[in-house]
């Protein structure tokens, strides 16, 4: 018979997007997708069964297609009273939909009511078409959806997690030879749990040679629909396979983490231990949440571009797209969160710069909803007065009240959360599975199973890190009254920034002094953030001759203290253990970081430098990912290059660890 979707799918082969075309494929059938996806991967993997009392359940799908499999699994696993914690699914696709195209493909094809309520909630937290990993959660967090949006021989081998499952999708294999390659194979081999079963409805001989080296066995069992037989089976490998074995939970009976240090960093994995059950105490030493640097009255949030799409770039644009979703949440949850919505510019140095971004977003084919260019006519538009160059526009971009941020954070963890102020933290001290934590007075101050330092400057100190190299950076803001500046219409960053705050204000810095103690407000600053300011908008020129008589410097500010690394890349996750390291140095001396030992129960979370904002959320998960064994919220060489333990392994690879 013709399949009804094969119309549909040709009318939107190109949507568009950097990963059009679509495959030289069809999917099979839009009649019996629903019944399908329910007998050859739901029942091919003994599911529900399989993931019922369990903490967390991990599916790997390699090939997401609209969705189909997910939408069955999900509405499988909400109607089973006996589900476990937390659901994982985890696909990649190299030709993602939009999301206008998702939703008519759904229209054409889900008839069952439940699947196609389903199927709008997915379609409305669609993400944009850019390259990466996609983390999103539904069902109050125990549903989560990471989509990985990357040709899948590419992809899959930078994933890091535990598969309790696989969905071997992804049309035929001799049409895509690509996602049947040995890559594939191998990939599956290397996150397949002890007793990962898999489903697919290909019974190709080269799919059942690729899977017998690797370690699968597979039986062919009555196929569904159009399909006479298709292959089930499991991990089961005669042999080592495999150089590390995929990520497992804390080995610890009590979910209790000591979180010092109450800034963007700490709040945030405060907020996302919470969400996982955790009980949390934390120790901050000032008097409230967000006193040094998350205590600037406002701070700008946008992506990187570059030109050859840099590891800041992934990364920037990971956490970026993670923290929208997180803030949005808690918005939907009732905390109220102060931030504009009126988006970003920022302003090239010159003319020469705005082409070449712009070249870049042209030749990355990055969706108008992630970024714009935008000629300097078109950004004065923007930003209601004259620019001075051109840039481009981030449309989700903005600022936001770090403290209301932090605040909904704290909120949102409820009664699982201890909170402890004015707790200056020394030292840290390991005694059987428990850590302990004493203040400068030699007082033991709290005890937990896991300790996470997200306290900036002092992190590194109080972990006991030799191959921490972190930097003060200081930074001054300028407040400029009602009045003294035409107003901007929404945030225009660049050399400076210019932020317009409630009532008039227009925020702009910030001063960049390397190891600079001082605390005290300075004239010169305030006139070093204007003037950088009046390079990308003129009108600001006149600000400095409206300072206040009454005010030494001239302007109200704040003065801050940005904690940043020699690679200005955070460090975020476990701890190395340097001491075990220096003790079995030459066998590390060509470590990668998986080799590495690790101190159980510590992870760091700290050098955020001016981008707290986006890195915060996404540290924060990937911490608690790592902690309960579940899939990693972003590449693994992206983890790789915040690594806490990366500078330990430049030295080791240098020989200078002793």
């Amino acid at each position: 018979m013709t399949d009804p979707l094969i119309p549909a799918v040709v009318a939107f082969r190109d949507n568009g997007s950097p990963f059009s075309p679509l495959y030289d494929d069809i999917y099979h059938s839009a009649v019996g997708a629903l019944e399908q996806a329910h007998y050859v991967f739901l029942r091919g993997n003994g599911l529900p069964e399989r993931w019922q009392g369990r903490r967390a359940f991990t599916v790997l799908e390699t090939g997401f297609g609209i969705g189909i499999n997910f939408l069955v699994t999900w509405a499988a696993w909400r109607a089973d009273p006996s589900r476990g914690e937390r659901l994982h699914f985890v696909s990649t696709e190299k030709h993602p939909f939009s999301a206008t195209d998702l939703r008519q493909l759904h229209a054409a094809t889900l008839s069952d009511p439940l699947i196609a309520s389903l199927a709008d909630t997915l379609a409305t937290a669609w993400p944009m078409l850019v390259p990466g990993t996609h983390r999103l959660e539904f069902d109050d967090g125990r549903v989560v959806l990471t989509l990985i949006f990357g040709d899948g021989t590419e992809t899959l081998p930078t994933l890091r997690l535990r598969a309790d499952a696989f969905y071997l999708d992804g049309f035929s294999p001799a049409k895509n030879p690509d996602l049947w390659s040995p890559t594939i194979f191998k990939s599956l081999a290397r996150v397949a749990g002890e007793d990962a079963t898999f489903a697919t409805y290909s019974s190709a001989g080269d799919v059942k040679r690729a899977l017998t080296q690797c370690g699968f066995e597979y039986r062919k069992v009555n196929g569904f629909g159009w399909k006479r037989a298709m292959l089930v089976g499991r991990f089961a490998p005669r042999w080592r396979v495999r150089r590390y074995e995929p990520p497992a939970p804390f080995a610890h009976d009590e979910r209790h983490a000591v979180v010092i240090g109450a800034g963007l960093a700490g709040c945030a994995i405060i907020e996302r231990l919470a969400a996982r059950g955790w009980r949390v105490t934390s120790l901050e030493r000032h008097a409230s949440v967000a006193q040094d640097a998350s205590g600037n009255p406002a701070g700008v949030f946008h992506p990187m571009i570059s030109r050859d799409d840099s590891v800041a770039s992934r990364v920037t644009r990971a956490g970026f797209l993670y923290a929208l979703n997180r803030w949005a949440a808690l918005e939907r949850a009732g905390h109220r969160l102060t931030r504009g919505a009126e988006g970003l510019l920022q302003i090239a140095a010159d003319d020469d710069e705005a082409r070449a971004i712009g070249d870049a977003i042209a030749t990355f084919r990055y969706p108008s909803d992630y970024v714009l260019p935008v000629t300097a006519e078109q950004a004065s538009a923007h930003a209601g007065m004259p620019l001075a160059h051109g840039g481009w526009f981030f449309p989700r971009g903005g600022w936001i009240d770090p403290a209301s941020l932090c605040a909904a954070q704290i909120a949102a963890a409820g009664d699982l959360l201890e909170r402890r102020f004015g707790v200056e933290v020394a030292r840290l001290e390991r005694s059987g599975d428990q850590w302990s934590v004493f203040d400068v007075a030699g007082n033991v101050v709290a005890r937990a199973p896991v300790v996470i330092v997200a306290s900036a400057h002092e992190a590194a100190r109080i972990a006991g890190l030799r191959y921490a190299p972190t930097r003060s950076i200081r930074g001054q803001l300028t407040l400029l009254p009602p009045g003294a500046v035409e107003r901007v219409a929404l945030p225009v960053i660049g050399e400076g920034y210019a932020v317009p705050l409630a009532n008039g204000v227009t925020l702009t810095g910030a001063t960049y002094e390397l190891d600079d103690p001082d605390t005290s407000l300075r004239a010169d600053g305030h006139l070093e953030n204007i003037e950088r300011v009046a390079q990308m908008l003129p009108a600001f020129c006149r600000a400095i001759d409206t300072a206040r008589p009454d005010l030494p410097s001239g302007f109200e500010g704040r003065v801050a203290f940005r904690c940043v690394t020699s690679d200005r890349m955070p460090m975020i996750g476990q701890l190395a253990d340097e001491t075990a390291s220096a003790r079995d140095a030459a066998r590390l001396r060509g470590a990668w970081p998986l080799d590495l030992p690790r101190v159980d129960g510590l992870y760091g979370a700290f050098a955020y430098g001016s981008r707290g904002l986006v890195w915060a959320a996404l540290g924060a998960e990937l911490i608690a990912s790592q902690l309960e064994g579940e899939p990693w919220p972003l590449e693994r060489d992206l983890a790789e290059d915040i690594d806490p333990a990366r500078f330990l392994l430049r030295a080791l690879r240098q020989g200078a660890v002793s």
